[in-house]
């Protein structure tokens, strides 16, 4: 997968992410990029290791599916990490 649709997933799953999440959420593009993209690759590692799943690859909705429940994921350990701090 480009690094382009990388960000596009990434920024679409990182914002499903973030409604599933419920919450005061101040988090900005940028931020909400990073988590998306992140959240696609643990989705990604878990839907491959856990599920036996082929690699999500190119723009489509089951990609964009995978990085938002791998957002949701990222998102929870987040708040727990900054919620300690």
């Amino acid at each position: 997968m480009g690094i382009i649709s990388w960000i596009i997933v990434g920024l679409i799953g990182g914002a499903l992410g973030k409604l599933l999440h419920p919450g005061n959420d101040s988090n900005g593009l940028f931020r909400t990029i990073i988590l998306g993209i992140l959240g696609g690759m643990v989705g990604n590692f878990l839907a491959t290791q856990l599920f036996g799943w082929s690699a999500a690859d190119g723009i489509n909705l089951r990609s964009i599916g995978i990085s938002a429940l791998g957002s949701l994921v990222v998102l929870l350990i987040y708040k727990k990490v900054m919620k300690r701090g």
